[in-house]
């Protein structure tokens, strides 16, 4: 199988976005997780094979690269403390360079005998996690009908055409490599469906998008409203069932604090007061 031949600095716009807005919403920390974690077998499968040192260097900072995005969806998404997202992002990379090395002193001697089956498998396993990774967007697509959040424009650009010069690369090498071949093909197609699945939204929300700028409002301002007044809306986001259960025992709440606010003294039976003094009054007028 072909080596990964992603850009290695393909994330730096995605990792400079979520520290300039301190928010993820939209980008899956599983994405990012899933990603470094592909760094580990593309180490192994580069270094054991003793590509040329461009190409072994380049998965590692890819690994690197894609755990500080994990750890900003921690501290941004998850709300962690900037110091317990660190101290597990250094635990997680030294757990992937522990492994990485024990694979490597484990299989480069079987590679070096003429086994390329263990190889093989583990450059199989690091492209499905490669994969994989592009899955979770989709559902941040389908919860928000479609559109495209926290994920940077300029990194998913960079990262299809590393994909996609790299599938023509292997085009014009005089043998087809089709692992390799059907990586990159993937790789691809998923990319485009995140772009597609954003100009599709925009073209459905244009007329509401463009209403609400003459308003100097924003789309998600018309949505709030919608929410806010209980009016259905066609572009809502979906929520999840955690969320619904949430937000019905918050309205239970509230609507349990206001009638016993609301009643006042007439929530004791027969709308007597129970204020001593009043009652003492009252007696005497008696």
């Amino acid at each position: 199988m072909a080596p990964q031949e992603n850009i290695p600095i393909d994330l730096v716009p995605q990792i400079w976005t979520n520290w300039r807005t301190k928010k993820t919403e939209g980008l899956p920390g599983i994405m990012m997780f899933l990603w470094a974690l592909c760094g580990v077998p593309f180490g192994v499968y580069s270094v054991a094979q003793n590509f040329n040192i461009p190409l072994q260097v380049q998965p590692h900072c890819f690994m690197a690269l894609c755990l500080i995005s994990w750890v900003q969806t921690l501290v941004y998404h998850r709300k962690w403390a900037v110091w317990k997202a660190s101290v597990v992002g250094v635990a997680v990379a030294c757990t992937f360079a522990g492994v990485e090395t024990a694979l490597i002193l484990t299989l480069r001697p079987l590679y070096d005998d003429g086994k390329d089956v263990p190889i093989f498998v583990v450059g199989v396993i690091a492209a499905a996690l490669l994969a994989a990774g592009l899955l979770p967007p989709y559902g941040e697509i389908w919860k928000r009908r479609g559109r495209v959040v926290g994920i940077n424009w300029i990194f998913l650009s960079m990262d299809w055409f590393g994909a996609f010069f790299s599938l023509m690369a292997l085009v014009a090498q005089n043998t087809f490599d089709i692992l390799g071949g059907i990586l990159y093909t993937l790789c691809c197609a998923l990319e485009v469906g995140i772009f597609s699945s954003h100009l599709i939204w925009m073209a459905h929300t244009r007329k509401i998008r463009k209403d609400a700028a003459a308003q100097g409002k924003t789309f998600d301002d018309i949505a709030a409203e919608h929410e806010a007044s209980g009016i259905p809306f066609k572009f809502a986001e979906r929520k999840s069932r955690k969320d619904r259960v949430s937000k019905v025992e918050d309205a239970g709440t509230d609507d349990t604090e206001n009638s016993a606010g609301g009643n006042g003294s007439a929530g004791t039976p027969l709308g007597r007061s129970t204020d001593p003094e009043r009652i003492t009054t009252t007696k005497q007028e008696q």
